[in-house]
């Protein structure tokens, strides 16, 4: 097995609906940045001339994130081309559930869906890696990605101090960037062969902002700093060995603005002579909501108690990935959960200065050449 298998056999988002419940502050960035998309189809201006219409959502966990920003794109689309048929593609790595997008996007949940306010209209999805070709070369109108390429497509290392490259030093640190960089331009070459001449992307990254700023590090505490602290301190209890500390590190690439843009800058870069240009970029700080709660009703139990699933959500494959294989299910789960519930309880004592803040860079990508 290659170790870009390996990553992608392991890497999802908690199932069962919980992703999209939890994960209120990743549907804000989506819903606040929704007029960029309608932009795109703007500038886009498609014809109406019968055709099929592709979006997709790649890196879209249950779909619930994303689903009001889809509607309301994919009912912009309609108006404007009444005579094409439109075929919304939802992708993810193998493990997630798809079951549970199904389920949002059919209505068969509480989320609110656009299924049938959107007439001659199919929803599909794909099991394939935005590292790879997804769609028949040429056939993408509109693709779609939010909070998913910061994911790199194999570990290039481990990280012996820390748990994400954010808190690596020296070699450690410049093997991950150059493994992003690496995984960035192909993931973009995958999307210029997916799309049509004159199709969009929008792509909304975690990243590093010109403050320095990540995800859950924008004020005193930084989230992956406590994450850090929290699973040594597992070590250092004897909880778990110092191989399972050290193998324990994110799959993650966080990318300055220069970092995302160098590809299209470079005319020699092959993103840039495969046609593909940026039309907008910036970055942006969505505030956590949970913090913002917690500063109105000023319950830290409450506070906490909101805050860990959010957290848990995304993270906890990693930490479970990094505990050895020969230890028992139900012994792996009983040291997960006292990782979160430490956590909560660190965050109950002391609340102030912990929220996850997201620190995105927005991308509207155009391929207007090739």
């Amino acid at each position: 097995m290659t170790k870009s298998a390996a990553t992608a056999g392991f890497m999802s988002m908690k199932g069962g609906g919980y992703y999209a419940k939890v994960t209120t502050g990743a549907k804000h960035v989506i819903d606040g940045a929704t007029p960029l998309i309608l932009a795109a189809v703007d500038r886009m201006a498609p014809a109406d001339d019968g055709s099929t219409f592709t979006m997709s959502d790649m890196g879209c966990a249950d779909g619930g994130t994303s689903v009001t920003m889809v509607g309301t794109v994919l009912k912009e689309i309609r108006r404007r081309v009444p005579s094409r048929p439109i075929q919304m593609v939802y992708t993810d790595l193998p493990r997630n559930d798809f079951s549970q997008v199904f389920q949002n996007i059919h209505g068969q949940t509480d989320i609110e869906t656009y299924i049938d306010e959107i007439d001659d209209l199919s929803v599909f999805a794909s099991a394939t890696s935005f590292h790879k070709p997804i769609f028949p070369a040429g056939s993408l109108n509109l693709g779609f990605s939010a909070t998913a390429s910061h994911y790199i497509s194999e570990k290039p290392g481990v990280i012996s101090n820390h748990v994400h490259m954010v808190g690596a030093e020296g070699g450690e640190r410049a093997a991950y960037v150059e493994q992003g960089r690496i995984d960035w331009e192909r993931m973009l070459l995958n999307r210029a062969r997916d799309l049509a001449l004159g199709g969009r992307l929008a792509l909304f990254n975690f990243g590093i902002d010109g403050e320095g700023r990540y995800l859950g590090s924008t004020g005193e505490i930084s989230m992956f700093d406590t994450f850090s602290t929290l699973w040594a301190a597992l070590r250092d209890d004897g909880v778990i060995t110092p191989e399972e500390f050290v193998n324990t590190n994110f799959p993650q690439s966080y990318r300055t603005v220069e970092q995302f843009t160098a590809p299209f800058d470079d005319p020699n870069n092959p993103v840039h002579r495969a046609g593909l240009r940026v039309e907008h970029v910036e970055t942006r700080v969505v505030g956590c909501p949970y913090a913002a709660d917690f500063k109105i009703h000023g319950d830290a139990a409450r506070f906490a108690h909101e805050y860990i699933p959010t957290l848990r959500s995304w993270s906890e494959a990693t930490f479970a990935n990094g505990l050895s294989p020969a230890r028992p299910a139900e012994e792996r789960l009983s040291i997960i959960d006292r990782f979160y519930n430490s956590y909560e309880t660190l965050v109950c004592e002391a609340p102030e200065g912990h929220a996850m803040d997201y620190v995105h860079c927005y991308l509207i990508v155009g391929k207007l050449a090739g």
